[in-house]
């Protein structure tokens, strides 16, 4: 085994509901990180897990009338099952909720208090529970929200130990100044220092433990009192490699090389938790690296906005591999950027199935169509093959270059500028004329074989960030499963006689227009799902409270159905015409299970015409019907009591 050992992190996930696309990018730049060191040689130890304690969790779990416990276990269940989906290669999963753990954060809640650097006072100040964060009133935003979220925040006032963080501003600024490399990107460096130490306030003293609610670990010599959540989970970086039960191996990979976090939640990870190793005179991570967020559509992503993207219906239709690249390759990970499902087809197509995908079948048809599968080199080379294998182990040192600073989408352009040539390269070298010339035989082989050979190359260079593709292409290419970084560097090591075995195309190309629509079906239907099944969890089955202004928004009317049709690409969908007054309406909805169409004509039902039109299968609905469904599944058109004209308005 390697001495060389490397301890990357990601967060440790707030468990309140199921992961979406923005925690699925971490993980996945993790795990490539993951990949990539241990083919350099690293003993890499990745570690991620749930932070589960604090309020809103109570909250949460009260909603569906649950034990906290048990409402975290199930989200927990589909985070695991999701990380075993996408083939994320974590060494361990740590759960604030573990005993070990537990036993850990009172110890060092011990020591710190013992040392001196955990006192008791009252907190007086606001409080964002979504974000389990403290703020001082000049921190926080108009209308005293919270400068992360956006959010409400309320003013508390309760019994608390602090940590005394100001007494560790000074050695924190020195850090900083001393190791420049220890936050990435480094503009985030200078976002800590203006907001948290410049100013009247300075850097204040963090109130680290909680009265007004149970859910937590008990302070030790207080149980009224639990540890404050963000002293709780950043503990859990030390957990996870035996801080407290095995000394060696927490000696082994502490400290980390890098742990990975949102933005909004850099600066626990680059003030709070730096200040309490201090404490505990432990040394310090080498780097802290605040990603951007993924957005939807430029717009944060939210259940209640609807427009959520998970990551389990792309995996289901596109592979996961496609995910993980389009992750990587679409956006600078020190930045935001916006998921778009377009764009991500965009992707896929260019890059995944006309650059590489192409290449490879190409390259596999040709060698099995002019050489009977059988790659050889026969040595008659051109200025063109010394062009690209100059390229092609060129490539290596811009990878490492890049990954030195987690640029992946860096690295992967630099791999799909070799992918990129080597087709150019078939378009110069015209293998299909070769083989129509017996005397050029020789020159057309080693054509094929330096085809072969580059793609051999983009097998090692990709495998750290889709892997699953990676190994593929070595199998239609004849090779076994071993892949190691340092043959990339050399141009030439594929064998003679090596036979290829052609296979299906790796990513077949999408008519983007009803791939769009497939996929919206599909993650629409996983959004639905899972807030019905939140629905019929709580105790009582209410939305959130509106005002007669958002109940004005809605035009909602009687209409009457005038014809009913099958929808010609759904068995489940029905399209319906409507008179809705003087005007026509077509609306395509759900109900084909329960209604015959015989029934449904001349039927006055209730209409939302002011709903922005979609198409659903290629069909236009500009419109909503209303119905309600019991727990059993039977369903039912809302009407009136009375026998009112189409176009009566619902007020």
């Amino acid at each position: 085994m390697s001495n060389k050992k490397f301890y990357v992190t990601t967060p440790i996930y707030y468990p309140s509901d199921n992961l979406h696309i923005g925690h699925t990018y971490c993980t996945v730049a993790v795990d490539c990180v993951k990949r990539f060191k241990t083919m350099q040689g690293y003993d890499v130890f990745f570690t991620t897990g749930t932070d589960e304690h604090g309020q809103k969790i109570e909250d949460k779990a009260k909603e569906f009338g649950m034990k906290p416990k048990a409402y975290v276990d199930g989200i927990v269940k589909n985070i695991k099952k999701l990380w075993e989906i996408m083939d994320i290669d974590y060494d361990y999963f740590v759960r604030s909720t573990d005993e070990d753990h537990e036993k850990d954060v009172q110890e060092i809640f011990q020591k710190l208090y013992d040392k001196g650097d955990i006192y008791k006072g009252e907190y007086k100040g606001y409080y964002c529970k979504p974000c389990e964060s403290f703020w001082t009133e000049a921190q926080l935003g108009e209308g005293h929200t919270c400068p992360d979220c956006g959010r409400s925040t309320e003013l508390t006032n309760e019994e608390s130990y602090f940590f005394r963080l100001s007494k560790y501003k000074d050695r924190l600024l020195k850090y900083y100044e001393d190791h420049p490399e220890f936050i990435e990107p480094a503009f985030r460096k200078n976002e800590m220092v203006k907001n948290f130490f410049e100013g009247e306030s300075g850097l204040e003293d963090l109130s680290v433990s909680r009265s007004t609610f149970d859910w937590g670990v008990k302070v030790p010599f207080d149980p009224k009192h639990v540890v404050y959540v963000w002293i709780d989970a950043l503990t859990c970086y030390l957990t996870a490699i035996g801080y407290g039960t095995d000394k060696e191996k927490f000696n082994d990979y502490w400290p980390a090389g890098v742990h990975f976090v949102g933005k909004e939640i850099i600066r626990f990870h680059v003030i709070i938790w730096p200040a309490i190793l201090m404490a505990l005179d432990l040394p310090l991570p080498d780097k802290v690296f605040g990603h951007g967020w993924i957005l939807f559509d430029n717009d944060k992503m939210s259940k209640s906005k609807g427009n959520v993207i998970y990551p389990e219906p792309i995996i289901k239709l596109y592979g996961v591999d496609a995910l993980k690249y389009f992750l990587l390759r679409e956006f600078s990970f020190g930045s935001d950027g916006s998921f778009n499902i377009e764009k991500f087809m965009q992707r896929l197509n260019s890059d995944l199935a006309n650059d590489l995908g192409n290449l490879l079948s190409r390259t596999v048809s040709m060698i099995g169509k002019y050489n009977d599968g059988v790659i050889k080199d026969m040595g008659v080379r051109e200025d063109l093959d010394d062009d690209l294998e100059n390229l092609a182990v060129s490539v290596v040192d811009k990878v490492e270059k890049a990954m030195e600073h987690y640029e992946f989408s860096v690295a992967l352009e630099a791999i799909w500028k070799l992918i990129r040539r080597t087709n150019k390269y078939v378009d110069e070298t015209e293998p299909w004329k070769l083989a129509k010339d017996e005397d050029k035989k020789d020159r057309l082989n080693t054509v094929l074989y330096n085809l072969a050979e580059s793609l051999r190359i983009v097998s090692v260079l990709i495998y750290p960030f889709i892997k699953e593709t990676s190994l593929k292409i070595r199998e239609q290419l004849g090779l076994d499963e071993k892949v190691s970084w340092e043959d990339s560097r050399v141009f030439g090591l594929l064998p003679d006689d090596t036979k290829v075995r052609k296979g299906e195309v790796i990513f077949p190309r999408l008519d983007i227009e009803a791939e769009i629509e497939r996929f919206n079906e599909e993650n629409t239907a996983l959004l639905e799902s899972r807030i019905m099944k939140e629905k019929k969890e709580e105790k009582e089955d209410i939305k959130e409270e509106v005002t007669i202004d958002d109940f004005d928004k809605l035009d909602i009317r009687v209409a009457e159905v005038l014809d009913v049709e099958d929808h010609p690409k759904a068995d489940k969908l029905f399209v319906l015409k409507l008179k809705v007054g003087d005007m026509e309406r077509q609306v395509v909805s759900g109900i084909k299970d329960h209604y015959k169409k015989e029934d449904l004509i001349g039927k006055k039902v209730l209409m939302i015409v002011n709903l922005k039109p979609i198409k659903l299968r290629g069909i236009e609905s500009k419109g909503m019907i209303l119905a309600a469904e019991d727990d059993e599944k039977n369903l039912s058109l809302a009407s009136t009591l009375a026998d009112l004209k189409s176009g009566a308005k619902i007020s």
